[in-house]
C-alpha cells in the first residue's frame, strides 16, 4: 500500500480529524501569501510598517489602503478543489473534522466548513483600535467612512480584524485549536511553512498526544520531522483524492 492508500485509510477510519491549514491552500486560489502581496507599490514597505499596531498608529490611511487592496483580492477569489474537498468532507462526515486555519480570508467557510477556527483573525471584519468604553460596546461596522472608518462621537478608529505582529492570537481561538490538537486521532497539516508559531506547534502537540501527523505540501516545510508520513503536492490535488473515501 502506497503512503497516499495509507492516509485514505486513516482518514477513513478516523473519529476525529483535525485540519490545519495555511497560507499555500489559499495561493492556489489566487490569494497571494502576505510576502507576495508586498509588490508593487507595496514592494518599498517594511512588513511592520503594514501590519502592526505602531505602522497604523504612524499612517492608519496607508495600512488601511492595503487591506482594502487586500479585502478586495480576498473577495474576488473562489474556493479551490481543496477548500471544497474539506466542506463535502464535513457535510458527508458531521462531528468528524475540526479546521484550523491561519488564513484570515473566508474560503474555507464559502465551501462549506462554517466553524473553521481562525488563528490569525478575520481579514473581512473590523473592529476598534482602541476598547470600546461604552456599554454596550459601539459596533465597528455602524463607525463613519473613512481611511479608516471612526467613531462619530469620541473619534475611536476601526481597525482590520486580522492578528498584526507583536499581538497575541485570540486566546478562544487558540485554545480551541489546541483541544482539536490534543483530541484528534489523525492531524493533516496543509499548505503552511511551518514558520509561525504557535501554530507551527500544533503539529508537534497533535503527535505527543498519540495521534498520526500528515503533512501536505508541495516544498519542504520547518515541521516536516514532526510528521508521521510527508506527501508532496498542493491542496487541491490531494485533498480531493484523500477525502473522497
Amino acid at each position: 500500500m502506497g503512503d497516499t492508500q495509507r492516509v485514505t485509510a486513516a482518514i477513513a477510519a478516523s473519529a476525529r480529524l483535525c485540519v490545519l491549514t495555511g497560507a499555500g491552500m489559499s495561493a492556489e486560489s489566487g490569494i497571494p501569501t502576505f510576502r507576495d502581496a508586498m509588490s508593487g507599490l507595496w514592494s518599498r514597505f517594511d512588513p511592520a510598517e503594514l501590519a502592526s499596531e505602531a505602522g497604523f498608529r504612524a499612517d492608519p490611511a496607508r495600512v488601511w489602503d492595503w487591506y482594502a487592496e487586500r479585502r478586495a483580492g480576498v473577495r474576488l477569489a473562489q474556493p479551490n478543489a481543496g477548500h471544497r474537498a474539506l466542506g463535502e468532507f464535513a457535510r458527508r462526515r458531521p462531528g468528524v473534522l475540526t479546521l484550523v486555519t491561519q488564513n484570515v480570508d473566508d474560503l474555507h467557510q464559502r465551501a462549506g466548513n462554517t466553524g473553521a477556527i481562525q488563528l490569525h483573525g478575520d481579514i473581512q471584519r473590523d473592529h476598534w483600535l482602541e476598547p470600546c468604553t461604552r456599554q454596550p460596546g459601539c459596533d465597528a461596522a455602524a463607525a463613519a467612512p473613512g481611511r479608516p472608518p471612526r467613531c462619530a462621537d469620541c473619534g475611536n478608529r476601526v481597525r482590520p480584524g486580522v492578528v498584526w505582529f507583536g499581538e497575541q492570537l485570540p486566546p478562544a481561538s487558540l485554545l480551541a485549536a489546541e483541544h482539536a490538537a490534543a483530541a484528534c486521532e489523525l492531524m493533516l497539516v496543509v499548505g503552511t511553512s511551518g514558520a509561525v508559531w504557535p501554530a507551527a506547534g500544533l503539529a508537534s502537540q497533535a503527535r505527543r498526544a498519540g495521534a498520526q501527523v500528515v503533512i501536505l505540501n508541495p516544498a519542504l516545510s520547518e515541521i516536516d520531522a514532526e510528521a508521521d508520513l510527508v506527501l508532496r503536492g498542493t491542496a487541491a490535488e490531494l485533498l480531493p483524492r484523500l477525502l473522497a473515501g
